[in-house]
């Protein structure tokens, strides 16, 4: 813990560097928005511009490689919603050697992608986020077997290999509520070449890609859901820093609402949408980005969204993740859950 409050402190101090080198030039641009003439009559003629807009640059910073889970983020860039915003905004990737929350907590991005858990666990290193929409109502993590060798109980693990990233949460969680100690635990390397011929084996997944891979190699399978033991934090999570918000919300407030405005229009036009991501992550094929899209839509527009529109979320969502942590041990201190979230941004 001490290693990890000392590397908070450089954090802050890189920050601090940062900002003070920006001290010497400008963070925005403008734009003159026309011009127009006025005479009338008799009268002098006379020459007037309008005020020219100002675009205010921001960074977001995504929780992995562009994928359709975050249709949103470029449905809103191709369509100018952040422009219409007044917003010059910068999409930079996540992957395994970027954290999103390091570069926001740093100043080195204003917005940033992450899961609900992430954000909740910063709290720990003293950074304070605030999380303001979220694109994903719950979470597509879940385990994947072979076709028929489901499971109905989590308890029905015990006597098979499972492939799990090693201190994952939710596995943690798991075995806090079940007793799977006849599990055989084998680490997740992200590939599936053991998984493959073992048809009594399970391998973590996530439910709007795996699946697809799976297919590719002739190999059916089935899903189970995490959500189903209880374990189910909001994804793809856009949050800020409070010192940010609270000195920028109008600027929050327009992202905010292009963000949700995107995700709405992504819902009908992820077809035009996938090859603006695929140019942002060439590796990914358009046919995964068509499943990704079609297996996460109930994530992103039913559950609570259905009723309360694209972003929504609650606070006893956050107080039972906080509460989760905390039991693991993940957390150091039970805070009040009001404190990490707001839905002020999201459109009425």
């Amino acid at each position: 813990m001490k290693e990890l409050k000392k590397l908070s402190l450089l954090l802050f101090g890189l920050a601090l560097l940062v900002v003070l080198a920006a001290c010497g030039g400008s963070g925005s641009s403008s734009e003159p928005a026309g011009e127009g003439t006025g005479t009338s009559g008799s009268e002098t003629p006379s020459e007037t511009t309008e005020e020219p807009v100002e675009m205010k640059d921001v960074k977001l910073v995504l929780n992995w490689f562009a994928k359709a889970q975050h249709g949103g983020v470029y449905a809103a860039q191709e369509n100018g919603l952040f422009e219409e915003a007044g917003l010059n905004v910068t999409v930079e990737p996540g992957g395994p050697q970027v954290s999103s929350i390091n570069m926001v907590a740093s100043g080195n991005a204003e917005f940033g992608l992450a899961h609900a858990d992430q954000i909740a666990m910063a709290r720990n290193e003293g950074i304070e986020l605030v999380a303001v929409a979220t694109a994903m109502q719950g979470s597509p993590q879940a385990f994947m077997f072979h076709k028929g060798h489901g499971i109905e109980d989590f308890e029905e693990l015990n006597g098979r290999k499972v492939f799990i990233q090693p201190g994952i949460i939710y596995w943690e969680y798991l075995k806090t509520q079940y007793d799977l100690s006849g599990v055989e635990e084998l680490t997740y390397t992200g590939q599936h070449v053991n998984f493959i011929p073992d048809v009594e084996s399970v391998t973590q997944a996530f439910l709007t890609s795996e699946p697809y891979f799976m297919e590719l190699e002739g190999v059916e399978v089935e899903t189970k859901l995490i959500a189903d033991a209880g374990y189910d934090p909001y994804n793809v999570v856009l949050y800020v820093t409070k010192d940010y918000l609270e000195q920028n919300k109008e600027t929050v407030a327009a992202f905010t609402k292009a963000f949700v405005e995107g995700w709405n229009l992504y819902k009908d036009s992820y077809e035009e949408i996938n090859p603006i991501i695929q140019a942002d992550n060439p590796d990914i094929e358009l046919e995964s980005l068509q499943f990704e899209a079609e297996s996460q839509a109930e994530f992103v527009y039913g559950m609570d969204a259905a009723e309360n529109g694209v972003g929504y979320m609650t606070e006893e969502r956050w107080a039972t993740l906080i509460e989760q942590l905390y039991s693991l041990g993940l957390l150091d201190e039970q805070y009040d859950a009001s404190t990490i979230f707001t839905t002020e941004f999201l459109p009425q």
